[in-house]
Order: C-alpha cells, then sequence, then structure tokens
C-alpha cells in the first residue's frame, strides 16, 4: 500500500524593517525562501512585515512609487506582505518621531500560525522575539533564527538554530557584476568564520552551499556543505583586537588559488564584516 509522503511544513517570518536597518537592507528574498525549504520543506506562510511612512508617501512621489516597487516584489516571491503604517508623535521637547512597530502583529501571527506548522524561519535579530520563540517551541515546532547586524545574545540562544544571514551563500549578495565569479567559485568573495588558527597561519570555514545538512560543521565530512579555507596572516585586517579563532565574527575574503596541494582554496583579502554575540 503506498502512503502519502509526509512534508514539514515551514513558516517563514520577516521582521523586514529590522533585517534593513540592521545589515539585511539587500537582503534577496528568493533565496530566503529555498534556504527555508531546503530540506524539502512545504512553505504554509510566507510573512513579510514591513513600514510605510503614509505622510512621506504624500508628499514624495518617488518614495512612494519605490517602496510599491519593493512590496511588489516581496509579491512577486510568494510574500504575504504585511504593512505598519508609521504613526507620528511628539516627544517632551516637542519634536515629532515616527514609530510603525509590527512586532506585535509578528508575534500574533507566527504564534496562532505555528499550530500547523512543523519549523518557523524567523527572521530578525529584536530579543523582544524571545518570548515567543519559546511558545512555539512549546508546541513542539522547530524555529530557526537568521539575523544580520544588532542581534539579540537571548533570541540567539533561544533559537534551536540561529545563523547569520551573512554567511548563507548569495542571502545578501556581495558582488554587484553579473559577470564576477559566483559564491564558492575561485575568484569569488565569500563570507565566513576563523575555526582555526597557530602560529602565522589559520582556516576560515564558508557554505559553500546551501544544504539540508547545515549542522554537519565538519569540513572533512563529504555530506557537508561547508569548506575550509587556509590563510595566512598577513591577509587578515591589521586591525584585528579579538582573539581567533571565533565563531562570533564574521569575515569575507577572496578564494584564490592554494599555495599546498593538500588545500582547496587559500582566503586572500580578507575583511571584517560582522559581529554576533
Amino acid at each position: 500500500m503506498l502512503t502519502q509522503k509526509a512534508f514539514i511544513k515551514v513558516g517563514v517570518y520577516v521582521d523586514a524593517t529590522y533585517a534593513y536597518k540592521n545589515g539585511g537592507s539587500k537582503m534577496q528574498y528568493g533565496i530566503l525562501r529555498q534556504f527555508a525549504t531546503r530540506d524539502g520543506s512545504e512553505i504554509i506562510r510566507l510573512n513579510a512585515y514591513v513600514s510605510f511612512d503614509a505622510e512621506r508617501g504624500k508628499k514624495d512621489l518617488y518614495f512612494k512609487e519605490t517602496v510599491g516597487k519593493y512590496h511588489a516584489v516581496l509579491r512577486d516571491f510568494g510574500y504575504k506582505v504585511i504593512i505598519k503604517e508609521v504613526k507620528w508623535f511628539r516627544d517632551d521637547n516637542g519634536e515629532l518621531y515616527g514609530k510603525a512597530n509590527a512586532d506585535l502583529d509578528l508575534a500574533i501571527d507566527m504564534l496562532l500560525q505555528s499550530e500547523k506548522l512543523d519549523k518557523v524561519v524567523l527572521v530578525t535579530g529584536d530579543g523582544d522575539f524571545t518570548q515567543v520563540v519559546k511558545a512555539v517551541q512549546n508546541r513542539g515546532v522547530r524555529v530557526e533564527v537568521i539575523a544580520f547586524d544588532n542581534v539579540s545574545s537571548e533570541l540567539r540562544n533561544e533559537a534551536d538554530t540561529f545563523l547569520s544571514g551573512f554567511l548563507i551563500p548569495d542571502l545578501v549578495p556581495i558582488a554587484s557584476d553579473p559577470k564576477a565569479p559566483q559564491w564558492g567559485q575561485i575568484g569569488s568573495r565569500v563570507r565566513g568564520t576563523c575555526c582555526s588558527r597557530k602560529d602565522d597561519f589559520g582556516f576560515m570555514r564558508f557554505m559553500e552551499r546551501i544544504s539540508p545538512e547545515i549542522c554537519l560543521s565538519d569540513a572533512k565530512n563529504p555530506d557537508s556543505p561547508y569548506k575550509d579555507v587556509y590563510f595566512h596572516e598577513s591577509q587578515l585586517p591589521k586591525t584585528i583586537n579579538y582573539p581567533l579563532p571565533s565563531y562570533n565574527h564574521v569575515f569575507e575574503f577572496e578564494l584564490a588559488r592554494p599555495p599546498r596541494k593538500e588545500d582547496a582554496y587559500e582566503a586572500k583579502n580578507i575583511q571584517f564584516v560582522s559581529r554576533f554575540p
């Protein structure tokens, strides 16, 4: 008797305003969807929570059109766009300030909709979501958190899996030239972390491809999507004042042909990108 294959049901929730302001302004929503379904998961929810300054839109048509195109692109990728309008207030000094907080909408949607999900991918670094992550987990749902800069350590520690969005191939593109080598090819620039260092050399580790096996961090495992890259300390930024190795510091580097036959790559022109707690 044939049985129907059970798919992992996943919901993706993007705190788009937070991500945009904290390193994810160029995030590719198509790549995010690909990452969320890397294990054959079935998309049930794709929600993007954005802010919009309606008052500015009345006066600035270019702004209104640009934001409208951005929202249209999200919808083209299958995302439901939840818009929170900016509300304006005056502080004690009489100064105007705007506020558009979609946190409550996102938290309620994720909690209610998680009843029919097996996995949640949450894109934010905002620690205000820590409690709702716990509540969703208590329903038996796994929660993966993706963030860029300004990541709450509490949120990161509460997630079942945390990933810096800078480390996911092409989620935030590095090269603007379409003729540039693709991520993982010789001559391309990728992002990774320093996994070992000894004397005047060490190794960077980067995710070569999006794979279901992201927890197989040992690059020696043939099923691992990670690769180790030799580097000489002369290629490190001159301003490094923290100990290496470190999995909390993200670097960007060029993949070059290695000087040693036993290495697949060499990292050159290494630059610091981001640090997370």
